[in-house]
């Protein structure tokens, strides 16, 4: 107990057996809810790339199955393996994108509309789909003669870039951005709201030379476990609250030795007392008076 009502140094009282074994089972403690944190964080990552990585390596299926011409691209189908036939549309509508990286150079990638098969006889058109056919060095490169004729391809379906190129259309076939926004103001008929990376022709004549293939978009993360989050960033608080319990019980201790009372505030209080009823002069002086008068 410190004299005085003076606290003593806080390393004091932190430096004593008990204190510094209370401190040891807190950081054990705290250092294991801190790793199980971790832990649901490492498999929420895990369910996330799994996730991801399903969708991206699903076997191809018909474009026209994943979503219309019609609706806008819905972001499950971002990423997917798709397959598309037609023919290759006019060759003034193809386009270059400009600084595109491939390797260690800069190029163009080449955008070409391929004409989608109708569902029927005497159907309307089905419009067309932007097909990323590959990378070139130049403008001037060969490989950027647009085909002609029948095709049937496999690619992955990419979304428009954020970035706005409306003022490039103005200025020929060489955009800065790969945006749907743009280009459907630069052609005569309906085009699908999204772009598809040609991976490999399955039929129909092969350009040559024909483009570098261009990797496929990784897919957007799919947010799989969420729950795993939440999990982690609550073991993370019971560590916290662990530290902060062990620290306001040191401050308690430490204000207990300074003041004796703080801690125990009835040991303060004076005993309560039954004063006896004060004397009455005049009841003592009464019976005296009494005697003189008779």
């Amino acid at each position: 107990m410190s004299a005085g009502g003076v606290r003593p140094p806080l390393w004091r009282v932190v430096l004593t057996p008990r204190w510094l074994g209370l401190l040891v089972l807190a950081l054990a403690i705290a250092a294991v809810m801190s790793v199980m944190g971790v832990w649901q964080l490492e498999v929420y990552q895990s369910k996330t790339a799994a996730a991801t990585a399903k969708r991206a390596e699903g076997a191809p299926i018909a474009l026209q199955s994943l979503f219309s011409i019609d609706e806008g691209l819905p972001a499950k189908a971002v990423g997917r393996r798709v397959t598309v036939s037609g023919e290759w549309g006019p060759a003034k509508d193809q386009l270059l994108i400009s600084d595109r990286r491939h390797g260690d150079q800069d190029g163009f990638w080449v955008v070409t509309p391929l004409m989608l098969n109708t569902t029927s006889a005497g159907s309307p058109s089905a419009g067309a789909v932007m097909v990323v056919r590959g990378w070139v060095s130049s403008v001037t490169d060969p490989a950027t003669k647009a085909p002609s004729g029948p095709v049937a391809l496999s690619g992955a379906v990419a979304a428009s870039e954020a970035q706005d190129a409306s003022g490039d259309a103005a200025n020929g076939r060489v955009l800065q951005s790969l945006r749907i926004p743009t280009i459907v103001h630069m052609v005569d008929y309906r085009i699908y709201d999204a772009f598809v990376v040609q991976s490999s022709i399955d039929s129909g004549t092969t350009p040559q030379p024909a483009p570098a293939v261009v990797p496929a978009p990784s897919p957007p993360t799919d947010h799989a476990g969420l729950r795993n989050v939440a999990y982690a960033f609550q073991w993370w608080i019971f560590a916290a609250f662990t530290l902060w319990m062990w620290t306001r019980m040191v401050l308690d201790t430490r204000r207990a030795e300074a003041d004796p009372t703080e801690a125990n505030p009835s040991d303060s209080d004076p005993e309560p007392s039954n004063p006896e009823p004060d004397d009455d002069p005049a009841a003592d002086a009464a019976p005296t008076r009494l005697r003189a008068q008779a």
